[in-house]
């Protein structure tokens, strides 16, 4: 089962977020900030970090950075409200999918299934 770290500071988004992952299948741990999901990459093993761009203590770009050291292979997608941030995202993070809110759960779950389509097709990229 593919495992997400949802890190999300807005409590009704990651409770919503969490809940339309788990229903398509996908196994979810969600945590209120970046610093709480450091101990949990240290600790356990995830495919996919999910985390909210603007956040208190630690943003998710740096969350995102951290994480590429200690879990090299896991995918990262990042979700924002702020469009100018995305940007700033997509520059620091090419490889990270950015996916601004307001979306649909259909969107970031269709986004979550390519991510690891494309592994299932070719190998871990």
């Amino acid at each position: 089962m593919i495992r997400i770290l949802l890190a999300e500071d807005d409590e009704s988004m990651r409770l919503y977020l969490a809940r339309a992952l788990e229903k398509v299948g996908y196994e979810v741990k969600a945590v209120d900030r970046g610093t709480a999901a450091l101990p949990l990459l240290e600790a356990e093993s995830f495919d996919l970090l999910l985390t909210d761009i603007v956040m208190p203590e630690m943003d998710g770009i740096e969350l995102a950075q951290r994480a590429a050291i200690i879990a090299p292979d896991m995918r990262v997608m990042f979700i924002t409200g702020f469009a100018a941030v995305a940007l700033k995202a997509g520059s620091t993070a090419p490889t990270a999918k950015v996916l601004s809110k307001p979306f649909h759960l259909k969107d970031l779950v269709a986004e979550v299934d390519r991510l690891f389509q494309t592994e299932d097709q070719h190998g871990r990229l």
